[in-house]
């Protein structure tokens, strides 16, 4: 497999590029087995509470390293690009990402059907297992986003594991439609909570999945409750996965899966909440044409909160660079490029997730960062905020605006 892309300058002259991460990447198909680290602290010691060592890593050592390691601004060359995108070894490591993702609930579930665990202890692995399942939803993601029946399928494979099968029809016709606008349960207001947009978001996503797909099959022809319909698709392989673990190990499954899956939704819900906070994208009579008949202006790098820092993005395909994902959705993560003056997080997504849930402090960090981009200017016109906080955010900021050009 060729790591050196050769290509043609602007300027006439052959000139070559390396994927200096292309071996990296393989840390997002190892990570989803990383509840096994647990399972085997726990063998090892004794102690139970072992089974959370997943937890310490994902939320404490992939935060440090970020930190000590820092930011990645590397981007791969504009005529690289068809290459890059045509090499199937990127493609391939999401793909064999999907059945470790069964892999490790079905041994976290055979571990607590097995072993003689306090309540606790089952609460503890039921929320690792979770975890892992949301960082599914982004292989789902990634997935999710081609057009071509396999990896179509695979995203609905991989999405049965935490029961969320409406996420891809939601995610690409429905937020990506509508992201960085008040209209959008999936964007983040300046001012609100991760629980508030939490009660927004989970049931809106699941409501406006359930209607896309009506219409797509109606305006088909076809049964929304028939075979065509995807999210049903997805759902019935949950089903039997779940179902089977239930089965199989009894009724301590219903608990630990029950908790499993709320813990997978949390995961993506803290994803939407950090990426899209506070952003708007303006109004314009002319945007209709150009952003799917919204009336706003169509997505732009600076309408996601983007991040570089290399380690998280390595462990979860690259969905840190969520800016040039929603300017140009169809890009596959190897491709995914870095932009000066976008709005940037000040660690990888493991360290804000922690923050989101202390709003008081995630609202003293996030809310100067977003008043002093360049697109708001401390406008509070131009940001996307919570109406239930837009009085007492008027009065602490005050309703600037921004000067004129």
């Amino acid at each position: 497999m060729a790591a050196v892309y050769t290509y043609t300058t602007a300027t006439g002259q052959t000139a070559q590029w390396q994927d200096r991460k292309r071996w990296g990447w393989a840390m997002s198909v190892i990570y989803p087995l990383l509840p096994f680290l647990g399972l085997w602290a726990h063998a090892a010691s004794g102690a139970q509470i072992a089974l959370g060592l997943p937890l310490l890593i994902s939320y404490g050592l992939l935060p440090l390293l970020d930190a000590l390691i820092g930011e990645d601004g590397n981007n791969p060359p504009e005529a690289v690009m068809p290459q890059l995108d045509a090499d199937r070894y990127y493609r391939w490591l999401t793909w064999a990402t999907v059945p470790l993702h069964f892999v490790a609930l079905i041994g976290c579930a055979a571990w607590v059907g097995t072993q003689d665990l306090a309540w606790w202890a089952v609460v503890l692995l039921a929320y690792v297992a979770g975890t892992d399942a949301g960082l599914g939803l982004n292989t789902a993601h990634e997935l999710g986003h081609k057009n071509n029946p396999v990896e179509q399928w695979l995203a609905r494979l991989v999405l049965a594991v935490p029961a969320y099968g409406h996420f891809t029809v939601e995610h690409g016709r429905g937020h990506h439609r509508w992201v960085a606008t008040p209209e959008d349960h999936a964007s983040a207001r300046m001012g609100e909570s991760i629980y508030r947009f939490a009660l927004r978001e989970l049931p809106g996503g699941v409501r406006r999945a359930w209607q896309l797909e009506g219409d797509r099959l109606r305006a088909a022809g076809q049964s929304p409750w028939g075979p065509h319909n995807t999210l049903l698709q997805s759902y019935a392989i949950t089903a039997l996965l779940q179902g089977g673990l239930v089965w199989t190990f009894g009724a301590v499954m219903l608990p630990f899966l029950a908790i499993h899956n709320l813990v997978a939704w949390w995961q993506l819900t803290s994803a939407n909440y950090v990426e899209h906070y506070g952003l708007l994208r303006r109004k314009s009579s002319g945007a209709g044409r150009h952003a799917g008949g919204t009336g706003y202006e169509a997505p732009q790098p600076h309408h996601s909160w983007n991040t570089n820092h290399l380690v998280t993005n390595l462990v979860t395909f690259h969905l840190q660079r969520h800016s040039d994902h929603h300017a140009h959705p169809m890009r596959r993560y190897q491709c995914l490029r870095d932009f000066q003056q976008l709005p940037r997080l000040p660690s990888g997504y493991f360290g804000m997730f922690p923050l989101a849930y202390v709003p008081p402090l995630w609202f003293r960090v996030m809310d100067q960062r977003l008043l002093a981009l360049p697109q708001i200017q401390g406008d509070l016109s131009r940001v996307n905020i919570d109406p239930h906080r837009r009085a007492a955010l008027e009065a602490r900021y005050g309703r600037v605006s921004a000067p004129t050009a």
